[in-house]
């Protein structure tokens, strides 16, 4: 299973406190006007889109070799479809093939659900519970008379499910489906980059508005409800509101432990909100009261980081330059060397658009070349376990002039918002 933020929260107790909104236990003053809904005027992905997506995978299957693409429910199906589902032990998906019309296959009695939210031309076949879904798999390319080839399987689809496509059709080799998926998915378009732009507005508007509110007492998970309730305000879905303080922030994805605000405290927070299903990423650090001179050095070197990392990231140059180059200079500063720490524990950033964390990422040896439309986040660390650690996280695109930034850097670790 991949492991997302939310999964983290969920182990570091953190998960309860960033959906619950209002329970905040200190004494803040949070009356104000109420917060303009920033989300108001964003503009979800038009029908038109999803089916010049559909073209786009269907050309790429065709030059391929590859007879159709198997996607099950999840952001792949919303991608493609616009198809809003979840995953159950009944199959929900769609069959792509590569010349011809896409084919829902769902159960008979969600089949009117189903229709609510599609967004491109299909045809939806349903199942009966005593029936074989993967049967209708089958029909779809008997239908469009193809009678052996490749299958691709989009990368995150459940065991059970590529198992029994496998059993239904022995004549086809099942393959992987991320050279279609990520050759339409890692490039976006005007209007997804419109939206990836309003999730990171909002997600930097709520910490400017909780950042004077925040005082000594506090415990993670108050500043986190506090995160997520503003958040919400102003127009984002939660995705995640992740809070750590003073020796938790050497973790990058926290402690269990309760943590309390105090003078001299490191505040740690990694928080995203989603606006028509694209996501943003956004970390700051900085210190309740004044900062040690260990915390402002370890600060503007992460920040030094950050710098190299954008500065780094022009077109044609491999992802894992990235992280290697960013790497390196904390080596210079004795931190490392490689992934240990005291240092920089994780990759330097991980591609973004519907999933929190998308292909490809900019870590160590990722050899694939950044081109326009690509999105990443720029996230450098270092951590100081048993001690604190600091980590700078803004989001990133890629257009035809280099990358350009969602959100500008925090200034300093003084006036972290400016």
């Amino acid at each position: 299973m991949k492991l997302t933020k939310r999964h983290f929260l969920k182990l570091a107790g953190l998960a309860g406190a960033a959906s619950s909104l209002g329970q905040v236990t200190a004494s803040t003053d949070t009356s104000s006007d109420p917060l303009p809904n920033m989300a108001a005027d964003a503009a979800p992905i038009s029908r038109e889109e999803h089916q010049a997506r559909l073209e786009k995978a269907q050309k790429l299957m065709q030059e391929k070799g590859i007879a159709a693409l198997v996607i099950e429910a999840g952001s792949a199906l919303v991608y493609f479809t616009g198809i809003t589902w979840w995953r159950s032990e009944r199959f929900t998906g769609v069959v792509i093939p590569a010349d011809g019309t896409p084919v829902v296959i769902t159960p008979y009695f969600e089949e009117p659900s189903i229709q609510e939210s599609v967004k491109v031309d299909i045809e939806v076949r349903t199942w009966n519970e005593h029936e074989n879904p993967f049967d209708l798999v089958k029909g779809v390319l008997e239908d469009n008379g193809v009678q052996d080839g490749k299958i691709a399987i989009e990368e995150t689809v459940r065991h059970f499910i590529s198992n029994g496509i496998g059993e239904a059709l022995p004549g086809f080799e099942l393959v992987s489906g991320m050279p279609i998926t990520r050759g339409v998915r890692m490039f976006k378009s005007p209007a997804e980059l419109a939206l990836m732009q309003t999730a990171n507005n909002i997600t930097l508007a709520a910490y400017k508005h909780i950042y004077p509110r925040i005082e000594a007492g506090m415990t993670q998970f108050d500043i986190s409800s506090l995160m997520s309730q503003t958040t919400t305000e102003l127009g984002g879905n939660v995705e995640f509101s992740m809070v750590l303080l003073n020796e938790a922030s050497a973790y990058p994805h926290g402690s269990g432990s309760k943590q309390e605000v105090r003078e001299g405290s490191i505040i740690l927070m990694d928080c995203g909100c989603g606006v028509h299903d694209y996501e943003s990423d956004i970390s700051r650090t900085w210190v309740f009261g004044e900062p040690s001179s260990r915390q402002r050095e370890i600060w503007n070197t992460v920040k030094q980081g950050q710098e190299l990392a954008l500065e780094t990231a022009q077109l044609g140059t491999p992802a894992g330059k990235v992280d290697a180059t960013v790497r390196a200079f904390y080596e210079s500063k004795g931190f490392g060397p490689g992934y240990k720490t005291p240092g920089l524990s994780h990759r330097l950033g991980h591609g973004i658009g519907m999933d929190g964390h998308e292909p490809v990422n900019f870590v160590t040896g990722e050899e694939t070349e950044l081109a326009p439309g690509m999105c990443f986040s720029n996230e450098p660390g270092i951590y100081i376990f048993g001690e604190f650690g600091v980590r700078l996280e803004d989001c990133l695109y890629m257009t035809e002039e280099g990358p350009k930034l969602f959100t500008q850097f925090s200034p300093s670790i003084d006036k972290p918002f400016g």
